[in-house]
C-alpha cells in the first residue's frame, strides 16, 4: 500500500521531530492526540476500503500522519484542519510532494461539504476517514448525517465507549439517543480496539474504529424525522423516568399524559416502559401516532 522508500511520521520520534521543528504545542482544546503506530493506519485504510477510484475527505489531519496513506491509496483527498499552525506543516512538509490532496483550513461544521462533493467527486458520494477528538465526536458525526451530502461510509477513530453507544442495542446502559440517529442513517460495525499506547501524547481512554455504512435509504420510514429525533431526544433526557413522564416533562413537545398513554395502548406496550426499551421502528411509529 505504502511506498517502500517514503518515510511514515507513524512512530513517535518522527512526530516528535515534525512538531519540534515547527515549535507546535499539543492544542487540548482540539483534542490533538497524534497515531504512532502504522499497523492501525494500515488497518484503518483497508478497513475504510479505500481505491483509486475514491474521494476521501479526512477530517483532522494533524500534521498529516494518515493522510498520506491516503493520498498513495485514494485519487482524491480532502483534508479539513481547524488548527492554523498546522497548515505550514501539511503544505510546506508533509504533504508537498502529494499532487491529490487539498488542504482547508476551517471547521468541519462550517464547510460546504455539498460544494467538495460536486467539485472533487461529480456529485457522487465521498468517503469519510477520521481521527475525532473525543469532544466533538457526536456534533460532527450528526451533522454530516444531517446535512444529506453524497456519502458512502465513515470510517474514523473515537473513544472506545463512543463507538460502542453508536451500535448498542435496545435495554442496554449504552443505547440512547446517539445509537438511534446513527442506525437510522447507517450499518455501525465496530472493527478493532485501539489501545491508548497507540498516540501522542497518550490520551487515557482507548479508542476504537468503526465503521458507518451509509444507508441508500433509511432502514425505517417515519413522517418526520425532525419530530422523530425531538422525542427521542425528549425520551433520554429524563433516561430513568417513564416515556410518558419524558414526555410530558419536555417542554418543546407540548404533549399530554393522556395523549401519550393512548398511543402506547394503541401500539400495545406497557405504561410504564421507558424510551431506553424502543425500538428505532417502535419510535417512529409513536411519532407517527403521536402527531398523526
Amino acid at each position: 500500500m505504502r511506498k517502500e522508500n517514503r518515510p511514515t511520521l507513524a512512530n513517535p520520534t518522527n512526530t516528535l521531530s515534525i512538531l519540534q521543528k515547527y515549535d507546535i504545542h499539543f492544542q487540548k482544546r482540539y483534542g490533538q492526540n497524534f497515531l504512532i503506530d502504522a499497523n492501525i493506519l494500515e488497518n484503518i485504510i483497508e478497513a475504510a476500503q479505500i481505491t483509486p477510484n475514491d474521494c476521501v475527505l479526512e477530517i483532522g489531519p494533524g500534521i498529516g500522519t494518515m493522510t498520506q496513506y491516503l493520498c498513495e491509496s485514494a485519487r482524491e483527498v480532502v483534508a479539513v484542519e481547524i488548527d492554523q499552525k498546522l497548515i505550514p506543516i501539511l503544505k510546506q512538509d508533509t504533504l508537498a510532494s502529494y499532487h491529490n490532496v487539498t488542504i482547508i483550513n476551517e471547521d468541519i461544521l462550517k464547510v460546504d461539504l455539498h460544494a467538495i462533493a460536486q467539485q472533487k467527486n461529480n456529485g457522487k458520494p465521498l468517503k469519510i476517514v477520521a481521527n475525532l477528538p473525543y469532544y466533538i465526536t457526536t456534533p460532527i458525526i450528526m451533522g454530516l448525517f444531517e446535512s444529506h451530502i453524497p456519502l458512502e461510509s465513515i470510517t474514523i477513530m473515537v473513544q472506545k465507549e463512543v463507538a460502542g453507544r453508536m451500535q448498542a442495542k435496545p435495554g442496554t446502559k449504552e443505547y440512547g439517543a446517539l445509537s438511534l440517529a446513527v442506525q437510522y442513517y447507517a450499518k455501525p460495525e465496530v472493527l478493532f480496539t485501539v489501545p491508548s499506547g497507540c498516540f501522542m501524547p497518550r490520551p487515557t481512554v482507548d479508542s476504537a474504529v468503526i465503521k458507518l455504512t451509509r444507508y441508500k435509504e433509511p432502514c425505517i420510514r417515519v413522517n418526520s424525522e425532525k419530530q422523530m429525533f425531538e422525542i427521542i431526544k425528549a425520551s433520554f433526557n429524563q433516561r430513568r423516568k417513564t416515556l410518558i413522564n419524558s414526555l410530558n416533562n419536555a417542554a418543546d413537545l407540548s404533549i399530554n399524559k393522556e395523549r401519550i398513554s393512548k398511543v402506547l395502548y394503541e401500539m400495545n406496550l406497557p405504561q410504564t416502559i421507558r424510551g431506553e426499551a424502543l425500538t428505532l421502528a417502535q419510535f417512529a411509529q409513536l411519532t407517527d401516532l403521536l402527531y398523526s
